[in-house]
């Protein structure tokens, strides 16, 4: 177990972009866009110190009790079989925990609820898994749908497409919709985009800086995406492409010229990124477990499942408790804390 210095950050990043868990919310960068969280970098190497499994863990400490939390989105990155290097890495969690007089310790890995040899695992590390029916009630959403490349063409994947996205692929093409790439000189337009679908489909949106953050952080590595219908911006996307992944993270789209069908064009352009990049699996991210076609969230279900991917079913987060006590009360304070701001939010719509 090693806890890196930032001059060794290089290697570990290089580690975590080649690895098959990889995720970029792993990688060394994304601590300049969460900037308001603390970070540190644990590895496991093997005998001839190649690192074999890795944590990148985001610290946040938590005013008025004194304690801190620590987090490690989509880790750790490692055979997650592999009980020694998993327990050599939390060896390495348990030193940043003392460090920083945390009471939790949280990780949410991307490994599927099926996956019952690490459930038993984690569960014999005395971690305590949680999960809710609905899939958006963690950190990260649990149930995403992907699209698996297995190495098929663009002209496979599209003749896979079902046949109304395909006509609706086809009716963007035709009727003259636009994708581009383009720079953060287009994020004013992007966030306008976004404050729409945000009151339209009723979730927060983040502020405007905090994807300039990630557009800068993540470079060659993200993607931010505008589709235009007469030369007016009708849509957008941001999207990773890391460690053999392709990610639609965010996205936007505005309440005219839906009947162009921008929307799937612009996901379809996106797959094309994975399959030239050489990705496996091209990630559409969260949608409901709730798969009653009367659920305000099935519509986007719907949309993704046009696209012939795969449901994958998380197995949620991780929590290993260091201080039972000040957990609760920050657990307690976190609750009441959501009640009030729910109460806000009901007052401000009268």
């Amino acid at each position: 177990m090693e806890i890196l210095t930032p001059e060794q950050y290089s290697e570990y990043e290089r580690f975590v972009t080649s690895h098959p868990q990889g995720s970029f919310t792993q990688s060394v960068n994304w601590q300049k866009v969460k900037n308001n969280w603390g970070f540190e970098a644990v590895v496991s190497r093997d005998d001839t110190g190649a690192i074999v499994g890795g944590c990148s863990v985001l610290i946040q400490k938590i005013p008025g009790i004194g304690t801190s939390f620590l987090y490690a989105p989509r880790g750790p990155v490692c055979d997650l079989h592999d009980r020694a290097v998993l327990e050599d890495l939390k060896a390495g969690i348990d030193q940043l925990a003392k460090k920083y007089n945390a009471h939790l310790f949280k990780m949410d890995p991307d490994v599927l609820m099926s996956d019952t040899e690490f459930l038993g695992i984690a569960k014999g590390m005395g971690f305590r898994q949680s999960y809710g029916p609905d899939g958006f009630e963690g950190i990260q959403a649990r149930f995403n749908y992907r699209l698996y490349l297995n190495g098929r063409s663009e002209e496979e994947l599209f003749a896979n497409l079902t046949q109304k996205t395909r006509y609706n692929c086809r009716v963007a093409m035709k009727k003259g919709v636009e994708i581009r790439i383009v720079g953060k000189e287009y994020l004013d337009e992007f966030m306008r985009i976004m404050r729409t679908t945000g009151e339209r489909d009723g979730f927060n949106i983040r502020p405007q800086a905090y994807f300039e953050r990630m557009l800068d952080a993540l470079g060659e590595h993200v993607r931010l995406y505008m589709g235009f219908y007469q030369n007016q911006p009708v849509c957008g996307a941001i999207t990773t492409n890391y460690a053999g992944k392709v990610c639609y993270v965010y996205g936007a789209s505005d309440n005219v010229y839906r009947n162009v069908m921008p929307n799937y064009l612009i996901q379809w352009q996106m797959i094309q990124w994975a399959v030239e990049t050489g990705c496996s699996v091209y990630d559409f991210q969260g949608v409901s477990g709730n798969m009653d076609e009367n659920s305000h969230m099935y519509g986007l279900y719907r949309f993704k499942r046009g696209f012939n991917g795969s449901l994958d079913e998380l197995a949620g987060e991780f929590d290993y408790i260091y201080q039972p006590i000040k957990a609760k009360l920050v657990d307690q304070a976190l609750a009441w804390n959501g009640r009030l701001r729910s109460l806000k939010k009901r007052l401000g719509r009268k």
